[in-house]
């Protein structure tokens, strides 16, 4: 079936992946990695990857983690996509600010790696990509854990 395939990767590491993305504790990047490159030799057709990388303020949206970013995709034929953070209410996080995404961008499109900013919507009322989740009770305890980063 010639589909593409969405990761939501959102950190360059697996410390820091373990909190945005608590299955990364089962399913370490290194693990990721391999299946993304298994992913891309399997089947006939020609296959692509977009990884999505939502920007948090002062969490994973600096010039050093664009580097180790590019470190860890260079080898995937790839599209990133960055995703500014629609804030909610607790939820502990704030959008990087415009200048550190097209800086972060920068960096990876230097480095050869065709890299998006998506645009928001719905974000005046509390209806963007992921405002409707900051309804739900945090249970995993992820804004706890990152606090102790």
């Amino acid at each position: 079936v010639p589909v593409s395939l969405a990761i939501s990767l959102h950190a360059p590491d697996d410390s820091l992946r373990d909190v945005l993305v608590p299955i990364n504790q089962k399913y370490p990047i290194k693990e990721l990695m391999k299946a993304c490159h298994y992913y891309l030799k399997a089947g006939t057709q020609e296959r692509h990857i977009l990884f999505e990388y939502v920007m948090l303020e002062d969490v994973n949206d600096s010039i050093d983690q664009a580097k180790e970013l590019i470190k860890l995709i260079k080898d995937v034929p790839s599209k990133l996509n960055l995703i500014p953070f629609n804030p909610f209410p607790k939820s502990g996080y704030k959008c990087s600010k415009r200048t550190a995404i097209k800086a972060f961008q920068e960096v990876l499109m230097d480095a050869g790696i065709v890299t998006t900013i998506r645009k928001t919507r719905g974000g005046d009322i509390d209806a963007a990509c992921g405002q409707l989740a900051g309804q739900v009770q945090d249970k995993t305890k992820r804004t706890q854990r990152l606090r102790l980063i």
